[in-house]
């Protein structure tokens, strides 16, 4: 065995053992998460009141984040607009047939993933 091969067989050696290592800390991080999760979810299932008052929680931040989602749709709608209205005139037409095909080409996508 040459000098080359050794060292690239010690350095292949030592990178899987420091996948194992990854592979463990991952193990024990999940193992941890799932203790916590038992936890809380014990704590909740004992008092009734607060399970509520947590869900209730978890919805208004899932509404929040729906109506964020909806305010950047529509500033991104505006910024289009915005920009549309700087061009010069033939350049905005050009650019909104290609808009339009592009639009049409990803609805056409997101339909024949839902139907």
């Amino acid at each position: 065995m040459t000098d080359k091969n050794l060292v690239e067989t010690m350095i292949k050696s030592a990178s899987e053992i420091v996948h194992t290592e990854d592979i463990m800390i991952e193990a024990v991080r999940d193992i941890i998460k799932d203790e916590i999760k038992n936890h809380i979810k014990g704590k909740l299932e004992t008092n009734p009141e607060l399970k509520a008052e947590f869900k209730e929680a978890i919805n208004a931040l899932f509404e929040a984040k729906a109506k964020e989602a909806y305010a950047l749709v529509k500033l991104a709608k505006s910024t289009a607009k915005l920009g549309l209205e700087s061009l010069p005139p033939q350049m905005k037409e050009q650019l909104m047939r290609e808009l339009i095909s592009i639009f049409e080409k990803e609805l056409n996508v997101i339909l024949e993933k839902t139907l």
